[in-house]
């Protein structure tokens, strides 16, 4: 079954419940991108692969990752508690049955849990990828799937924030079916590092354009 990468920078408390509530026989690779609070001690407690990638940055954690993955299939997901750790077979299932390349978990957001802020930042970065693909994506949510091989050989670049938009851009270059579904979205554990706060959306949108920029195409 596949690989489940998870990011994550000081998620000590939230991980039980995450690495609980994964699907079974998915294997949970935590990504430790510096923590301070035992996150990797806690991973590992709770019988997940660990893996330490002391550059930070959302995209250095995922491609760490990626590359400890063993499975032929790989998903990715925020390790805050935000995410139904049972959508990911959902989301996976295209991949795992050849109808689709790249799968990503389109938010469906409960009370609370998408700040106004960091919600319309990601619909017009969505509008924009929209425009210049001509791709239906609703969402440029952090849950999606893939097939390893193929993610590796893409070359992604970007270890910020622009990793989850960079790969939709170059997975759309390469010619592979994208695809997308829905999935619960609920209020984090603990405090946000990035969309919780304005200067972290700021970031992450600065890095996304950056993203946008470099892919070229039509303007």
């Amino acid at each position: 079954m596949p690989d489940v990468v998870l990011p994550a920078l000081n998620e000590a408390a939230a991980l039980p419940a995450v690495l609980r509530g994964l699907p079974p026989s998915y294997r949970a690779v935590v990504v430790d991108n510096g923590s301070t609070d035992g996150t990797a001690d806690v991973a590992a407690a709770h019988g997940a692969v660990v893996v330490h990638e002391e550059r930070r940055g959302f995209g250095a954690a995922c491609w760490a990752g990626l590359q400890a993955s063993q499975d032929d299939v790989v998903c990715f997901m925020d390790a805050d508690g935000s995410f139904v750790g049972d959508d990911l077979v959902r989301v996976a299932a295209p991949v795992i049955a050849g109808r689709a390349d790249l799968v990503l978990g389109a938010r469906r957001p409960a009370p609370g849990a998408w700040p106004l802020h960091a919600r319309v930042a990601n619909r017009v970065l969505a509008a924009e990828l929209r425009r210049r693909t001509r791709l239906p994506l609703r969402d440029l949510g952090p849950m999606r799937a893939a097939r390893r091989a193929p993610l590796l050989a893409l070359g992604l670049r970007d270890r910020r924030s622009g990793w989850p938009l960079e790969m939709v851009l170059r997975a759309h270059a390469a010619g592979w079916s994208i695809d997308e579904v829905e999935v619960a979205y609920q209020p984090r554990i603990g405090r946000s590092k990035v969309t919780g706060t304005v200067r972290g959306t700021a970031r992450a949108v600065a890095d996304m354009s950056r993203a946008l920029s470099r892919s070229g195409g039509p303007q």
